[in-house]
């Protein structure tokens, strides 16, 4: 399966269990901004994981659909550049340097969630076995949405995320971190110690503040002490790595 080219076997084959599979072409695949969709064609499968009651001929019917779907209702036609791109970077993860870096993205992500598990913070699962982690901000009085601002402010980049418990995804209580950026830019799981400091004084930083950012702006809190002294470690910190594709 072409999953299982993209992951080198990093990760489960989704195609064992499922009629359509979506993935974003950046992030852990360090390709273009985009998306793509995979999905089933031809006739049904009779036994297996695909047991089918249905007429012997049936057909998986998704392809008209998904096509009519992303085209013309959703996007245009796609852009040249973009698809090179694409073509790229789909080559560059069929290499055994690829398979080597997702490894150590999976090493990374559970070094950084056995840090915030010492450091007594409460991860969703308890850890990880993949590229990201999911932690519960309720125990700070946080919400995701508060710890993401702070976050930006201070340059670290991560997403809010609903969590078991929550009425909804309006005010999520936990966010989500991944290690394929940091990694790329050569970080090992030794980095992710001082990573796990960073992001766990945001937290704190967060809470000090959490009042103040419900009664002012975000803009008002861009001077604010702590916030310059924690964006000043950031700065510090992330000057250590190179940036792929820029000269430093």
């Amino acid at each position: 399966m072409l999953f299982d080219v993209f992951f080198l076997q990093e990760c489960a084959n989704p195609f064992d269990y499922c009629d359509i599979v979506t993935s974003t072409t950046h992030k852990s695949l360090r390709g273009p901004r985009g998306g793509i969709i995979f999905y089933r064609k031809g006739a049904k499968r009779k036994g297996g994981k695909f047991q089918s009651q249905g007429d012997d001929n049936e057909q998986y019917d998704f392809e008209e659909k998904i096509n009519f779907a992303v085209f013309p209702s959703l996007q245009g036609g796609p852009h040249n550049n973009h698809i090179a791109a694409l073509a790229i970077a789909l080559k560059q993860v069929a290499t055994p340097e690829y398979k080597v870096y997702m490894q150590q993205v999976k090493r990374n992500a559970q070094a950084l969630a056995s840090a915030l598990l010492r450091r007594k913070c409460r991860l969703i699962t308890g850890g990880t076995d993949n590229h990201l982690i999911l932690w519960d901000l309720r125990p700070f009085g946080l919400t995701g949405k508060i710890y993401e601002k702070v976050c930006e402010m201070c340059h670290i980049t991560l997403n809010k995320i609903a969590i078991c418990g929550d009425n909804g995804a309006i005010t999520p209580g936990g966010v989500r971190i991944g290690t394929p950026a940091m990694t790329s830019r050569g970080c090992v799981e030794s980095d992710f110690e001082a990573i796990a400091d960073i992001v766990l004084r945001a937290a704190h930083v967060a809470s000090m503040i959490h009042g103040k950012l419900q009664k002012a702006s975000v803009k008002s809190l861009h001077d604010n002490k702590d916030i310059l002294e924690l964006r000043t470690q950031v700065e510090t910190f992330a000057s250590q790595f190179a940036m792929p594709g820029f000269e430093i």
